[in-house]
């Protein structure tokens, strides 16, 4: 993807790109090694401080950390930008007021790159483990609380529709799919790093869901399974028409 934008944007290490909703730096930190400077802006504090150490630990410069979102954008004074990336923050936002201030601020010939890494879709096959995580956090919290419910769901207009009737209405969407093989703690990460089980949202029972989950999984590679996933990376390039 990144070698994709790269060379569809003939990123040289001069162009500036806003990362908003950037989390711990997943996109920022691989964009930085392709333009000069990166503002990376997040609304929590403790995901900008993961973002500098990760940074700081991969050698990474030239990012900008700033705290704030999409209510703030005007405030924060980006400035000119050739790109804007978004990856599942879009969604959270008011998606046609943010579109039109990312109009006063990406250059010409610059976009907007709403970018999903690592999800699953309806046409992959689901992983083999999923049921042995899904028995876990249904004993902790219940079978209401998964992935579709109300609270992670993403609005009932599709991205691609607000696209079009945006100032950024020419689209491109490429996608790559690939098998992953996580081990033991990378699944229990996975799962705590989603809203529907992060930390918050087991409180006290974080520690025993953590132990069930690794117990659990350690069991089921015991039996001879990969903890391998089909995951696709997906793209969605808006231009100006």
């Amino acid at each position: 993807m990144f070698t994709l934008l790269g060379t569809r944007f003939l990123l040289d290490g001069t162009q500036r790109v806003l990362d908003l909703g950037a989390g711990s730096g997943a996109l920022t930190l691989p964009l930085a090694a392709l333009v000069r400077e990166v503002v990376a802006v997040d609304p929590e504090p403790d995901m900008l401080a993961e973002g500098r150490r990760l940074a700081a630990e991969a050698g990474v410069g030239g990012i900008d950390w700033r705290l704030g979102d999409s209510n703030t954008l005007r405030a924060l004074n980006v400035g000119p930008v050739l790109l804007t990336v978004m990856g599942a923050s879009f969604h959270w936002t008011d998606r046609e007021r943010l579109l039109q201030d990312l109009d006063t601020l990406i250059e010409p010939g610059g976009a907007v790159v709403l970018a999903t890494c690592g999800a699953r879709h309806e046409d992959l096959d689901l992983p083999a483990w999923l049921p042995v995580v899904e028995e876990v956090r249904n004993r902790y919290l219940g079978p209401n609380r998964r992935p579709n419910s109300a609270q992670s769901a993403y609005p009932d207009v599709r991205h691609e529709e607000i696209l079009l009737r945006s100032p950024f209405s020419q689209i491109e969407a490429i996608h790559w799919d690939r098998t992953v093989r996580r081990t033991v703690d990378e699944v229990v990460g996975l799962q705590l790093s989603f809203s529907f089980t992060s930390p918050a949202a087991l409180g006290s029972d974080l520690p025993a869901f953590e132990r069930d989950l690794r117990r659990a999984l350690t069991a089921f590679r015991q039996e001879g399974d990969l903890l391998e996933e089909r995951v696709r990376t997906e793209a969605v390039i808006a231009c100006r028409s």
